[in-house]
Formats: structure tokens, C-alpha cells, sequence
């Protein structure tokens, strides 16, 4: 585990073994020299049952962490009470042996391998425009219209520069010309590198032989803050029963299609809560989107009913934001090449409530429709069995008169 370099003042003034003595309570144990308590074990960690709600967690954006930061952030409030206010790193380590406790060794391992994969990459590559990887400027980036609805934050501010041409399917401009030719620079000079170098690349899925996972070139920082400050306002009005609210964690990339690269996308689901799809460019022609309704895993492969029909079109610099649920898959680019920055966004509170869950007719279309389905067959038994009652009341009058 990396830890920040920066400690705070109390941090370095004591020595490492001393601030985890404080942070499990201080209590000596015989044989240590000058009274130091050992260092915790798995045993000893423990969170509180309720959290501390008014206490004000530390930032852990920056970090090279395992987890996303804001886990650390909201699992600070649960720390016990002497360690609330120790230094960063000193909570940072006790919160990752516990999340550790429950990652499989082989996942544990492949994270090793991915962590260590990335460095490499970021040691050795020369980035071509270095605003791509720091401090992300909104007013580089984005389009005014876009800009004025995220700082407005409401849902009407963000309708009146979005359509819905299928329900669930927001399409809007977003992205400023600049940034899309920054980013084709960038990709192409990643291509070239990795064909000089001979540096073999992980793709971002099994679906795909050309593109690249931004993540792994050093993009990770930019793409938090798009998810964060400018993708959960929009998911939180528009998707809140998926976890759009909640997002804590992504996987940015860039998809190339063409001739010589990926021609299509098969009909698949996104592994996300939320996805954007945004158009870089360049020329080209084809290469349709098309929706075919949001599905659980248990409904995923169910038929396709006509209202749930939609082809889009990209548009360079414009994007759509639907559920990572939502069937759909890209028609074949006939001519040209085009490329499409994704950011898929995730939500862990969401994906632990889910499997607990077997009801999701707030947005898996079939759900919805076998929910109708029992309540139409429950209302329509009640009425059967009134208008048999009746019958039968009606006969033994009958039968008395």
C-alpha cells in the first residue's frame, strides 16, 4: 500500500510504531522498549456499528489506493474513536487491512500485477499534452451550455440542453473541439509507442482488439473529476434507482473503429450503473449505436419489444448517457475512422444492495412487465372469486325462496 508523502505535523513527529500505538488505544504490552504497543493484526481491527456522523473525514483523492477513495472517506466515520483523529496514513492503513481481509489472494495478486503493469506504462511513456492528465480546465474542455447546466445542478437546467429520444437515453453536446483533437493526438501518440516499443497493451474489453483503457496511461485523476463533478449530478437526478447518486468508481477508455481497426460492437451490456459515450471524431460514416431496452442479468437475453427500438448517430463532440443495464451494441463503420471516449461508472453501495435483490422492476423493463403481469393475475382472481361468491349467494336465495 502507497501511502501519501505529505504526513502532518503530528505524524512526523512521532515514530511510525508509536502513531499505531495511539491508534489502537496505547496500551503497553511488557517486553517492548520505551512502553510502544505492537503493531495491529487483523485480530485487532475493528469498526464501530454506527458512525460517526459529525465527524469530517479526510481526502484521499491521489492516492495510489486499491480501493476508490471515497470507501476510505465514508469509512472513516466508522473508525474507532482514538483514530479519528490520528494522520491520514495511519487511518489509511488500518482501513485497507480491513477491506483486504475480504479480497481473494488471486484478486488480491491480480491487482499486484495490474498496479504494477500501470507504472510501467506511466514510467515510460512520453505524454504529449500534459493537460489530458492534470488538473482538469472545465473551460478547455466543455462546451458553455454544458458548463451552465452543471453549475445551475438542477433538473430542469439539465433538460433544457439534453433531448430523450428513448426514455432512459439522454443525448446533449459536451465536449469542446479542442479537447477532441488534444485527445486523437494523445491516442495516436500512445499507438505509435506501443508499436515502437513493442509493449504489449492490455485492450479495455474482450470485445475489442484497438483502443485503450485511459486509466493505464495516467488519465485516472481527469476522469474521477468528469465522473464526480460533472457525470453524478446528471446520474443523480436522472438515475438515482441504479446507484446514480452513489458513483464511486470507473473505467475510462477509448474505443477506435474503422477499416483497419474494430468495425463493429456486438449486442452486449455495459459492466457499469452509468455509461457516457462520447464521439472524439474523425471522418466517418456508419457506426450506429442501437438500444434495445434495460435488462437485470436474469432478463438480459429476454425478446425485444418495438417501443424499446433506438439507433443514434454519433455526432463528433456530442454524448450519451444511458444505464450501463442497457442492451445496445454499434452497427459497422462503413467508411473513415472513428473514436469514442467511454467512461463507465460504477456504483459498490449499489452492486452489494443488488444481490440481495430480485425485484427490479424500478428499471429492468421486464421486471416491470411481469410485476404488471401478477398484479393483473391477483386483481383479476379477487374479482373471480367475488363474482363466484355472489353466485353462490345467489343460489341459495334462491334455493330459500
Amino acid at each position: 500500500m502507497a501511502f501519501d508523502s505529505a504526513r502532518t505535523s503530528e505524524a512526523s513527529d512521532r515514530r511510525p510504531e508509536q502513531a499505531i500505538g495511539h491508534a489502537n488505544g496505547g496500551a503497553l504490552v511488557p517486553g517492548l522498549k520505551n512502553g510502544a504497543t505492537p503493531p495491529p493484526t487483523y485480530l485487532t481491527h475493528r469498526l464501530r456499528l454506527n458512525p460517526n456522523s459529525d465527524h469530517r473525514p479526510d481526502n484521499y483523492e491521489g492516492l495510489d489506493l486499491e480501493f476508490s477513495p471515497l470507501i476510505f472517506s465514508s469509512l472513516e466515520r466508522y473508525l474507532p474513536p482514538n483514530l479519528l483523529h490520528q494522520a491520514r496514513d495511519v487511518k489509511l492503513n488500518y482501513m485497507s487491512e480491513i477491506l483486504l481481509r475480504y479480497y481473494p489472494e488471486n484478486e488480491r495478486i491480480r491487482l499486484q500485477k495490474h498496479r504494477e503493469y500501470r507504472q510501467k506504462i506511466i514510467s515510460n511513456y512520453q505524454r504529449l499534452h500534459l493537460e489530458l492528465y492534470n488538473n482538469m480546465h472545465p473551460t478547455n474542455f466543455f462546451v458553455p451550455s454544458f458548463l451552465k447546466a452543471i453549475n445551475e445542478n438542477t433538473e430542469q437546467a439539465f433538460r433544457n440542453i439534453m433531448s430523450e429520444p428513448s426514455p432512459g437515453i439522454f443525448t446533449f453536446e459536451m465536449l469542446q473541439p479542442r479537447f477532441c483533437e488534444m485527445l486523437l493526438a494523445e491516442v495516436e501518440n500512445f499507438e505509435k509507442w506501443v508499436h515502437e516499443t513493442k509493449f504489449r497493451i492490455m485492450r479495455p474489453s474482450t470485445m475489442n482488439k484497438y483502443g485503450a483503457a485511459l486509466d493505464d496511461f495516467g488519465m485516472r485523476k481527469m476522469l474521477e473529476k468528469l465522473m464526480e463533478d460533472f457525470i453524478r449530478p446528471i446520474s443523480k437526478v436522472f438515475f438515482p434507482e441504479v446507484g446514480g447518486s452513489i458513483l464511486d468508481s470507473h473505467h475510462g477508455f477509448v474505443l477506435e473503429y474503422g477499416i483497419d481497426r474494430d468495425v463493429d460492437m456486438g449486442f452486449h451490456v455495459d459492466d457499469s450503473e452509468v455509461s457516457l459515450n462520447v464521439c472524439v471524431g474523425k471522418q466517418f460514416s456508419g457506426g450506429e449505436l442501437f438500444f434495445r431496452g434495460v435488462r437485470c442479468d436474469e432478463h438480459v437475453n429476454t425478446e425485444t419489444k418495438p417501443e424499446e427500438v433506438f439507433d443514434y448517430s454519433h455526432v463528433p463532440g456530442s454524448a450519451v448517457l444511458h444505464r450501463g443495464r442497457h442492451r445496445h451494441g454499434a452497427r459497422a463503420t462503413t467508411a473513415g475512422n472513428r473514436m469514442n471516449l467511454l467512461l463507465w461508472c460504477r456504483s459498490s453501495v449499489f452492486r452489494e444492495s443488488r444481490k440481495y435483490q430480485k425485484d427490479f422492476s424500478s428499471w429492468c423493463a421486464e421486471c416491470k412487465r411481469e410485476k404488471k403481469e401478477r398484479q393483473r393475475q391477483s386483481v383479476a382472481a379477487i374479482d373471480m372469486k367475488e363474482i363466484t361468491g355472489h353466485a353462490e349467494e345467489g343460489g341459495a336465495n334462491c334455493s330459500l325462496s
